[in-house]
């Protein structure tokens, strides 16, 4: 981090300060909200699904964000989430104005799924811009914006309460979207401009994303990992009431497990660039989880009671384990897709991002749901093993591509004189090789084709272009070397504004 530069360097700030707000704007209103939700005479099952549409919104538009974000642009993004999601919470602070219960809960779920646009909006186009301005350190970087957005979420119900207390409803939500609001004027005067350059080729979509194995098996321990958090939220209390905790110590134990992702979730990244693949530390987060679960249960299987310390020790290990998969998953995604041929620039950072956020967003949507029906059938310490079997689920399918996979052909920039085998058109290598055979004199082999070093190296070039099928790179890509009215790209030989006929002639 001492090498990152002064762009880099406001890059991370702007962003963590956004990510730090953002939690606090999306986690207010929980301590409160409920109270004010039932003196509108509105249901427990009506304000619940308040909060869950706002994890399932982020679900489904956060792929659409991250295909179409390098046309829409990343600061563009970046800036109208987070004003939207700051104006949203602003506008929810006043529904306590509101009567009926009808236009209460409608008013709700409206602000509510906008907000939810906005803050998927938001983190597509921050992980996106991470992963454009630090490629050399996405794991790092994408941990220590994680530990801001901890932060905030730590932050957020207590900060909350306290503004709640001493002004009522709307207090918490007028200071809380301001300071968002300020941090997206902060951001559009700050924050670096974001190049959008496209490609000729169309965009990576993500069903093509879904197809690579290594991608899916990323994305399977983000949904697992944010459904083991939402499996806590909506149940840990009801499992700790046997202690008969005061607020303040049960408030803490909520905060054990959120308190140690947003300390260790920087090492795991610092590992994962420079140590450790992303795989072996999604297997090792995988195993963490599995064990902080069996410890808080406690599990069937254990003749140990239950206990307060174990379940403090079973939170520590989940907070580890959570990070270590969070982290791990995001950069193992990225870079498994620009092995598999994804362009390496913001369209498919983008595409990654979106396919993150919104399988974390799917996770958060299912957690509460299925725990809250399993609890109510067998309990915590059985419902717990459902999280338990799902995580050595994903570990042990990691652990089988890891001994599987092949890993692919890594990108490998075309220099003169060295061409890749697989993309010689095998008719023209056979004529050219037939040409070559009669010549005696000096040659130079790379990679299996024959160039003869008696000819001007221009002639080389010519000859090895036209033995190349028809593909060339983009000109954002490669830095052309214009001759003439020529440009020359490997592959193909590109005419700018020049006959037809004369093109012709010289092929």
């Amino acid at each position: 981090m001492f090498n990152f530069t002064r762009k880099q360097w406001t890059t991370l700030v702007v962003i963590g300060a956004a990510d730090f707000f953002n939690a606090l704007c999306v986690g207010l209103q929980a301590p409160f909200y409920p109270s004010e939700a039932e003196k509108k005479g509105c249901t427990a099952t009506e304000y619940g699904l308040v909060f869950g549409i706002f994890e399932f919104v982020v679900f489904i538009v956060s792929p659409f964000y991250g295909q179409h974000l390098n046309r829409i642009g990343p600061k563009l993004t970046f800036n109208g989430g987070i004003y939207t999601t700051g104006i949203c919470a602003i506008l929810f602070g006043l529904l306590d104005k509101v009567e009926g219960r009808y236009a209460f809960i409608s008013l709700s779920f409206i602000i509510r799924i906008v907000e939810a646009m906005g803050n998927a909006a938001f983190l597509t186009a921050s992980f996106a811009i991470i992963a454009k301005e630090f490629p050399d350190n996405v794991a790092t970087t994408f941990a220590s914006l994680e530990t801001f957005f901890g932060l905030g979420l730590i932050v957020g119900p207590t900060v909350g309460g306290a503004l709640y207390q001493v002004g009522g409803y709307t207090l918490p939500f007028a200071v809380m979207g301001s300071a968002l609001f300020a941090s997206a004027i902060l951001a559009a005067i700050i924050l670096p401009k974001q190049e959008s350059k496209r490609d000729k080729e169309p965009s990576p979509s993500v069903f093509k994303a879904l197809k690579v194995p290594g991608i899916v098996i990323a994305c399977a321990s983000t949904a697992v990992t944010s459904t083991s958090i939402g499996f806590l939220q909506a149940t840990m209390e009801p499992h700790l009431r046997v202690f008969q905790l005061k607020p303040f110590i049960l408030g803490l134990m909520f905060v054990i497990n959120g308190g140690v992702y947003a300390i260790t979730a920087p090492g795991w990244g610092w590992l994962c660039d420079n140590f450790i693949p992303p795989k072996f530390v999604t297997i090792t987060g995988s195993v963490l989880v599995a064990a902080g679960f069996c410890l808080i249960g406690p599990a069937p299987f254990f003749t140990f009671p239950l206990t307060l310390w174990v379940c403090i020790l079973g939170l520590v290990l989940h907070g580890l384990g959570m990070a270590a998969q969070l982290v791990a998953s995001f950069g193992d995604a990225l870079r498994t897709a620009v092995a598999y041929d994804f362009p390496n620039n913001v369209e498919t950072f983008g595409l990654i991002s979106g396919l993150w956020t919104s399988t974390f967003a799917l996770g958060a949507f299912l957690g509460p749901s299925i725990s809250g029906i399993l609890y109510d059938s067998v309990g915590f310490a059985h419902s717990s093993l459902f999280i338990v079997v799902i995580h050595l689920l994903v570990g042990l399918v990691t652990s089988i591509y890891i001994c599987v996979s092949k890993k692919p052909t890594p990108y490998v920039e075309i220099k003169e004189e060295q061409l890749p085998e697989n993309d010689i058109n095998h008719s023209n290598t056979k004529s050219i090789a037939s040409v070559m055979e009669s010549m005696k004199s000096i040659r130079s082999v790379g990679n299996g084709i024959s160039i003869e070093k008696s000819r001007p190296p221009a002639m080389n070039s010519l000859i090895a272009c036209n033995s190349y099928t028809s593909q060339a790179w983009s000109e954002k890509d490669s830095p052309s070397v214009l001759l003439g009215p020529y440009s020359h790209s490997y592959g193909a030989v590109k005419s700018r504004s020049v006959p037809t006929a004369y093109l012709q002639g010289v092929s």
